[in-house]
Parts: C-alpha cells; structure tokens; sequence
C-alpha cells in the first residue's frame, strides 16, 4: 500500500511538471501601421517606422520579422502598410521560454516614390569594401578622437543613446558590446580590436555623461576600461552625415528619440567588413567577424 502511494504521488508531480511545462504563452495581437525604411531578406525582416500602438508602444522604427516570408517580396522601402502585430510573451515562472513578436497580415497601403538609386537622396547602406569617412567625436574624457585614429585595427562601431528606455534597443546594443568587452583580453580573435559606442544624442550625452554610462554598462569603475572600449558623440551639425552613412534613423519626438539600430565592423584598412541594420546579431556574428581580419592580417 505504501509502495503504491508512492507511485501516485511520483505519477502526479509528474503531471503537474508536464502541466506547468506545457502552459501556452500568452498571444497578444495589435493593429500595426507604418513605413517601410529596409528589407533584410536574409534575417526575413523589415525595418519598420511604427506609429503609436495605444496602450503597447510609442512610435519607433523597428525590426520585425514578417510572416508569412513571401511577403517581403511584395515590400519596398518606402511603402506604407498595415498589419497585425503578434506579441508572445512568455510565461514568468519558465525561465527558458522567451519572448518574441512578428507582423502578419500585412497589407500595403500606400507607395512613396522613389528617387533613383544613385540620386542624392538614395537610401544608403554601408557596403563591404567602402571606405569609412574620418568622422570625428568628442569622447568620454573629452577629447577629439577620429576614426582614422583606429587605422592598423579592427573597430566595431554601434550607434547608441543613454537615455533610450527600450531593451532590445540601446541596452541589447550596449550589453552585447560589455560581452565583446569581457573577451578582448582572452580572444585572439580580438587582439587587435576596439570598441567604439557613438551616441546620437550629442547636446544630452556630454563626456560626463558618457563615461558614467561606459562604467555601467562594461559593469567596472576601471578607467583601463577605454583604452578599448571609448564612448563617443558627434557634433550636432555633423549627425546627419553620420547618420546617412550608416542607414542610421534618428528622429527626436516628445523627450525620446525614435532610431533604428547600426552596427559596423571596420578593417584595419577603415574600410567596411560588415554592416549589420537592426539588432539581430550575435556576439559571435562580431567576433567571427574580427577574427577573418586577424587571420587576413597575420596571412600579410
């Protein structure tokens, strides 16, 4: 009698497990209108200006995957659309499910008209192979740093701002350069490698402001720390140039700044290696990336 108790009760914490492991993640959907700024057919995304979802999101350009995939090819830039915005949110007490939201049904609505490909307001993405622009900032201890001053080594550059609130925005950005950071010292793919944070938010992130931002993110009070990881900020007037070169969206609404994301790994040469738009990349996708150059550089 007992052994059978025992097997009862081994039978229905299993079930309970099962039960709690199986619980659906809970599905919101939200009506979703915007503009098309990029198509990335290789991640099966879009990058998107929003609107106001009401009582979701504030306006902001973003990356959403779209389903069903077929549809990126009947997308543009330029194009206005509705859709469905899908938000699974995961279950709080499963610590290994996680979050994740895409746009279905989508419907084009309207289409901007284009300017020619090579006309001077062509939408303009850094390709591999293009030789970066020695533009110029003022850094955490303010000073004037440029990045013709990296030349000889492999710069991962991201855009940034300290005050963005959104997580998988300036934070996901931030928190994946602290991981790089972490492994400069250890990875030989990283040897000759800096980091570099620029914020787009130059008259709000002053070097004081920079520097107390660089300790709380790479989690250090360590000046050592931007002898390789620096923090930087433009002149006002120089924004737009930097903006435009790096596909870069900055758009200033109600205290916040709506933005898309850049991340660029630069040569020892100062030219392009890789370009990724949005936040999808991986700490890995980096480093692989400085890790072709320093093989390219010891093959020399």
């Amino acid at each position: 009698m007992e052994r059978l108790f025992i097997i009862v009760l081994v039978l229905s914490a299993f079930v309970a497990t099962s039960c709690h492991r199986s619980k659906p993640q809970a599905t919101k959907r939200y009506h979703f209108t915007g503009r098309v700024i990029s198509i990335d057919n290789q991640a099966q995304s879009a990058s998107i200006d929003g609107d106001l979802i009401q009582g979701f999101m504030e306006p902001m350009v973003m990356s959403y995957k779209i389903k069903p995939v077929s549809m990126l090819r009947q997308l543009s830039p330029g194009d206005s659309i509705s859709a469905d915005v899908v938000v699974v949110e995961h279950d709080p007490r499963d610590e290994n499910a996680d979050s994740d939201y895409w746009l279905e049904n989508v419907k084009v609505t309207g289409h901007a008209a284009q300017p020619p490909a090579n006309g001077p307001k062509a939408f303009h993405m850094p390709a591999p192979g293009e030789e970066v622009p020695d533009f110029a900032f003022t850094d955490q201890d303010g000073k004037h740093i440029s990045l013709h001053q990296f030349h000889g080594k492999t710069l991962m550059v991201t855009f940034v701002y300290t005050r963005c609130p959104f997580p998988d925005f300036c934070p996901r950005m931030s928190s994946n350069f602290g991981e790089i950071y972490k492994q400069l010292g250890s990875n030989a793919s990283l040897a000759e490698t800096q980091l570099l944070s620029v914020s787009f938010d130059p008259e709000h992130d002053t070097p004081k402001v920079l520097r107390n931002y660089g300790f709380s993110v790479a989690h250090t009070h360590d000046a050592a720390l931007f002898r390789r990881w620096q923090f930087g900020a433009p002149k006002v007037a120089d924004l737009p140039q930097i903006a435009d070169f790096f596909a870069l969206t900055v758009k200033p609404e109600g205290g916040l700044i709506t933005h898309s994301l850049s991340t660029a790994v630069i040569g020892p040469d100062g030219k392009i290696v890789k370009w990724y738009h949005g936040g999808d990349w991986q700490v890995s996708d980096l480093i692989k990336d400085a890790g072709e150059q320093r093989a390219m550089s010891d093959e020399r």
